[in-house]
């Protein structure tokens, strides 16, 4: 370049420097005036971030662990004061057998309504809904006081999440084949929506909330639905002849979601972004409820079918150990005691709770209660909020 031309260049480039410098601050309005023109050129808004959970929804504490506000003793103030208890559901005796979990003895039997399948803890944690599935009724248990509440009319509530902005439960109407979102308190419906599966039973939600995945029982397929739209926008049948696909858990880093599956006798691993074709992991016979550490380091599953419960390393994604009951059982579904010491599961055949050691997998107890265990709820439990079931707390 000749001198004139890399003089000329120079110049330009301090003329053009200075007009930018005189234009104000662009970094407080992300906008800056096109050189050479009368006025200033429009605004451009700097991009906004859009939140990226379900809108109402409270904030994730920790991106890499879901359950960062389940940690031993960590109660919130909602339910600090209530009396620790476990609240079994007695599918064939049409009860709920109360127990102390310091004494490990039935301290009340209450009467409910027709084969109770769940004891589930509200969105807000004050209130546990007893889940008569066919008396087409949830039944309130203050457990605060451990008095009975209302029974409110709802048809086929085999299970009970809470969308986790708060605003909906979604009841699990496997018989009636539908996904039917209710007002949360007051239980009135704010769209039911049809599904073309079988026996829809249980689910988790996304990290940021924005869906859930549904198994579908009894034609061995899963669904992808959309939280705030209400609508089902994934479905897959599952590459097992006769699958029958059980409780459903997001593992802590929010990647993956496993689905307990009775009939592969094993754990589905499922892409969560993806929703392609999950692997199969074989854990036991009869696979069934899936329980999340205290540490989120690990998560219980319960084999029904041979009386065992295998024990999953999040970190390792693989087995690492399992227990054997003594003599046999059928643990179903469950909870972790609020210090992470104890693993409550229901013996859905047996009609005894069983209490293990989450440290040795020993047996602590095996306590006598109605007939048909099913899924009780071990409360309170740590955690901001319920996302339902027998107790999924974020």
């Amino acid at each position: 370049m000749p001198p004139s031309t890399k003089h000329t260049a120079a110049l330009l480039g301090g003329v053009l420097l200075a007009v930018l410098t005189g234009c104000g601050t662009p970094a407080e309005k992300g906008t800056v005036k096109a050189v050479g023109s009368e006025a200033a050129a429009p605004p451009v808004e700097t991009e906004r971030v859009t939140p990226p959970g379900l809108p109402g929804m409270p904030p994730v504490l920790d991106a890499k662990d879901v359950y960062a506000a389940d940690r031993p003793g960590k109660l919130s103030p909602a339910v600090k004061d209530f009396p620790p208890r476990v609240y079994v559901p007695n599918t064939n005796s049409d009860t709920v057998s109360v127990i102390d979990p310091a004494t490990y003895k039935v301290i009340r039997t209450i009467k409910v309504g027709r084969q109770p399948q769940h004891v589930v803890p509200s969105w807000d944690l004050k209130t546990l809904w007893v889940n008569n599935d066919i008396g087409d009724s949830l039944t309130a248990i203050d457990p605060a006081t451990g008095k009975v509440g209302r029974t409110v009319p709802v048809s086929d509530p085999y299970n009970l999440y809470f969308t986790p902005d708060g605003k909906y439960a979604v009841v699990m109407a496997s018989k009636d084949r539908e996904l039917v979102f209710r007002d949360a308190h007051t239980m009135k419906t704010a769209k039911a929506v049809p599904v073309s599966c079988g026996g829809v039973n249980h689910a988790d939600f996304s990290s940021d909330g924005r869906y859930f995945i549904v198994s579908c029982e009894f034609s061995g397929e899963l669904l992808k639905v959309d939280t705030a739209k209400m609508k089902v926008v994934g479905q897959q049948k599952l590459p097992v002849k006769g699958a029958m696909p059980q409780d459903v858990k997001l593992s802590p880093d929010g990647s993956t979601f496993y689905i307990a599956d009775m009939i592969a006798n094993g754990l589905w691993v499922l892409d969560a972004k993806k929703f392609t074709t999950p692997k199969l992991l074989r854990t036991g016979k009869g696979a069934h409820g899936l329980y999340v550490s205290r540490d989120s380091k690990e998560m219980y599953v319960s084999n029904r079918g041979e009386g065992s419960i295998s024990v999953f390393d999040f970190g390792r994604r693989e087995l690492v150990k399992k227990w054997r009951l003594p003599g046999g059982g059928s643990p179903d579904m469950g909870g972790v005691s609020s210090d992470g010491k104890v693993l409550w599961l229901s013996g859905r055949y047996n009609s005894v709770v069983y209490a293990i050691d989450t440290t040795t997998g020993k047996q602590l107890a095996r306590i006598p209660v109605g007939s048909g265990p099913h899924g009780l709820a071990v409360y309170p439990q740590p955690g901001r909020y319920s996302l339902g079931h027998t107790g999924v707390f974020r």
